[in-house]
């Protein structure tokens, strides 16, 4: 992954973040890493361990954010989300959410960002 892709990732990433705080959300872990495998944002909403996948863009030319959460990208975030779970807790009621956050200017967050929120967006199986 280029430099440019790295940086506009963690200005997405933060961008999330401050978008689930506001919302309400606890956050417990950021880019955690189970081997090969990693999850963006691990948080918790009431009774709720959240597995969120981040996707960020500067421009649709390649398609919406949250397209490239691919079937491959799914089943990583569901094995580092066992891993997760198996590791720390013992949570029953788990969700995989997407955060799709477009950048329509080319500084960081403004007024023009858009964040959608996919909550619930997939099973872990799937």
């Amino acid at each position: 992954m280029s430099h440019k892709n790295t940086k506009t990732g963690a200005v997405g990433e933060q961008i999330a973040k401050e978008y689930l705080v506001q919302k309400g959300y606890v956050i417990i872990a950021c880019n955690w890493r189970a081997q090969h495998k990693e999850i963006d944002i691990i948080a918790k909403n009431k009774d709720v361990l959240v597995f969120i996948e981040v996707k960020t863009r500067r421009s649709n030319t390649f398609g919406f954010p949250e397209e490239a959460v691919t079937a491959k990208k799914r089943q990583l975030l569901f094995l580092a989300a066992h891993a997760f779970i198996e590791q720390y807790t013992s949570y029953s009621n788990i969700q995989f959410d997407i955060i799709s956050v477009a950048l329509k200017n080319k500084k960081v967050k403004d007024s023009k960002t858009e964040i959608i929120h996919y909550e619930d967006a997939f099973y872990g199986n799937n």
